[in-house]
C-alpha cells in the first residue's frame, strides 16, 4: 500500500509541477552521496562498466554542481569548488588514458575535448566576468574550432576512425557558450556546423544519426537524448523542430518512456542503452528527463515522478541515492538530468503535455496484484467459513 500511496501522490502533483525535475536540496543530497562514492573509488569501478565510465562519473558530478549553482546563487561557492575539483580529475592520467591515442584532433578526441570544455564554460558562467581565468577556455575552444573548420564533415572522431554526432554536438555547444560568455568569435564555425548537420540527417527519421564512422547508423534514443540537451544551446529553432520529431518517434506513452530505436523498429541493447524492455532504454529515459527540462516539456515532470516511484530512492538527512546506491554512475546521470537547464539559451515555449493518463498503467500494475491477492484471501476465507458452518 505504501507504493500505491506513493503513486497516488505522484499522480496528484504531476500536473502542478513545471519540468523542473529534482528540487535543489534533493540534488545536493545526491551530490554528497556521489562525492563520497568517488572518494571511495566509484569512478574507477565505473570504468569497468563502460569505456568512458571514469570520465562520465566525474564530468557529470561537476556539471550537476554547475547547474545547482546556476539555480541557487547562494550555493555558488560550493558549486565552483566542486566543479573545479571534477575538472581537474578529467585531466589526470586516469581521465585521459582511454583517449590518449594517435591521430586525434583535437587532442584526446572530440568526446573528451567537448565535455571538458563544456564544464570549463559552466564554471566560468558561475563567476563574475572580472574574476574569470579564461586562458584555458580560450585555448581549448580555439583548438576545437580549428579542428571543426578543417573537417570535411560536422562530426569529429572521438576515437581513431570512430565518430558519433552526439560528441560533436557537445563540443559545438561549448563554442556557442564561449560566444555567450566572452567576445563572440566562433559564430561562423557554429553556423557552418549547423548547415552541415542539416544536410546529413538520418533519412529514416529526419534526426541526427547515432554513429557516422566507420558505418552510418540511424537515430537512437541514447544519443538523441543527449543531443537534445545540447542542441538548444547552438540553435534553439532547429533544436525545437528536432526535439518534436524525437518526441513523436521515440517517446512512448506507455510509461511514458524513451525507446532506444524508433517506433516500429526493433534492435538489441548494448553498453550504452543497457537491456531493453519492450524496446525501452532506462538510460535513454533517464537522460530524456534533462532533454525535456531544457525544452520546457511537461514530460520532464512525469519522468521525474516515475523515477521517484520506480528508482528505489533512499533519502537520509544528508544523502540521497537511487537503486540503493549500487551503481553511482546511474545516480550521476539522474542528478545531471534532474537539474538540467540551459547555460546560454533562453527558455523555450512550453510544449503541450500529451501524457495526462501516464499514471494509469502503473496504477494497474501496482493495484492488480493487490486485487488478485485480496480476492484470493476473501475466497479462501469464505470457503473456510463455509466448511465450518457445514461441520456444525
Amino acid at each position: 500500500m505504501a507504493v500505491v500511496a506513493s503513486l497516488l501522490s505522484a499522480v496528484g502533483t504531476a500536473r502542478l509541477v513545471l519540468p523542473r525535475g529534482e528540487p535543489v536540496d534533493g540534488a545536493v543530497k545526491q551530490l554528497r552521496f556521489l562525492r563520497g562514492a568517488i572518494d571511495g573509488g566509484a569512478d574507477q569501478d565505473a570504468q569497468g562498466l563502460k569505456p568512458e565510465g571514469y570520465f562520465f562519473l566525474n564530468v557529470l558530478y561537476g556539471l550537476s554542481w554547475v547547474q545547482v549553482g546556476l539555480e541557487s546563487p547562494e550555493r555558488t561557492a560550493d558549486a565552483v569548488r566542486e566543479a573545479q575539483w571534477a575538472l581537474a580529475r578529467l585531466n589526470t592520467a586516469d581521465g585521459t588514458r582511454p583517449f590518449d591515442l594517435a591521430g586525434l584532433s583535437p587532442r584526446y578526441g572530440v568526446f573528451h575535448a567537448g565535455w571538458t570544455n563544456w564544464l570549463r564554460g559552466g564554471i566560468l558562467s558561475l563567476q563574475p566576468a572580472e574574476s574569470r581565468d579564461t586562458a584555458e577556455y580560450t585555448k581549448a575552444s580555439s583548438e576545437l574550432a580549428k579542428a571543426f573548420d578543417a573537417s570535411e564533415t560536422p562530426y569529429l572522431d572521438a576515437y581513431p576512425g570512430q565518430a558519433w554526432p552526439v560528441d560533436s554536438t557537445v563540443a559545438m555547444a561549448s563554442l556557442a557558450l564561449y560566444d555567450h560568455l566572452m567576445t563572440p568569435r566562433f559564430q561562423p564555425t557554429v553556423a557552418r556546423w549547423v548547415a552541415g548537420v542539416k544536410t546529413r540527417l538520418d533519412p529514416a527519421t529526419g534526426l541526427m544519426p547515432h554513429q557516422v564512422t566507420p558505418v552510418s547508423t540511424g537515430a537512437r534514443g541514447t544519443s538523441q537524448t543527449v543531443i537534445h540537451r545540447f542542441l538548444l544551446e547552438i540553435d534553439p529553432g532547429f533544436a525545437r523542430s528536432q526535439y518534436e520529431v524525437f518526441r513523436e518517434k521515440f517517446v512512448t506513452g506507455l510509461g511514458p518512456a524513451v525507446r532506444e530505436f524508433p517506433k516500429g523498429t526493433d534492435g538489441s541493447g548494448d553498453v550504452d542503452s543497457g537491456p531493453l524492455v519492450f524496446g525501452v532504454s532506462l538510460s535513454a529515459t533517464t537522460v530524456g528527463l534533462g532533454a525535456a527540462r531544457v525544452q520546457h516539456d511537461p514530460l520532464a515532470g512525469v519522468l521525474a515522478r516515475e523515477g521517484d516511484l520506480l528508482g528505489v530512492p533512499v533519502s537520509g538527512l544528508h544523502t540521497k541515492r537511487y537503486a540503493l546506491g549500487l551503481v553511482p554512475i546511474g545516480d550521476a546521470f539522474v542528478v545531471w538530468s534532474a537539474t538540467a537547464r540551459p547555460f546560454a539559451a533562453g527558455q523555450q515555449p512550453e510544449l503541450s503535455e500529451g501524457f495526462g493518463w501516464w499514471w494509469l498503467p502503473w496504477l494497474l500494475l501496482v493495484w492488480l496484484p493487490s486485487l488478485v491477492l485480496w480476492g484470493f484471501v476473501r475466497l479462501t476465507r469464505r470457503r473456510i467459513d463455509g466448511r465450518g458452518a457445514a461441520d456444525q
